[in-house]
Order: C-alpha cells, then sequence, then structure tokens
C-alpha cells in the first residue's frame, strides 16, 4: 500500500505558494514541504481539514493511493 500526496498540484493550479500556504494553515514551511514531498508517516485530520479548507479541495484532491 502506498499513499501518494499530490499537494504540489493542488497548490501548483490554485496558483499559491509554499509560504502562502504555510501561513494560512499555521504549520511552518519546513513540515509543509515534508508533507508536500511526501517524506512523512501521517498527517492529522485537522492539519488535512486546514490545507483542504485554504486550497478549497477535498482530501482525495490531495492524498491518492496506488497498490504496489
Amino acid at each position: 500500500m502506498k499513499i501518494i500526496v499530490r499537494l504540489d498540484r493542488v497548490m501548483a493550479y490554485r496558483k499559491m505558494s509554499l509560504n502562502e500556504l504555510s501561513q494560512r494553515v499555521g504549520l511552518t514551511t519546513v513540515n509543509l514541504s515534508l508533507l508536500k514531498t511526501g517524506k512523512v508517516k501521517g498527517i492529522r485530520f485537522n492539519t488535512l481539514a486546514a490545507i483542504c479548507k485554504e486550497l478549497e479541495c477535498q482530501p482525495g484532491d490531495i492524498l491518492e493511493y496506488v497498490e504496489e
């Protein structure tokens, strides 16, 4: 099982920078960058909800399941 983070695509579509999203969501740019590159083991639902609210998207727009 593999979950791929597509945060970069959604951010590009919304024309939002990492710094801007970081400020709006209340995460450090380092933590948001780790999430964006898929180098995290998990994400809290309230963090995911805050990101979705700011990017006006659904969790499925950011996370994708790929069968190995």
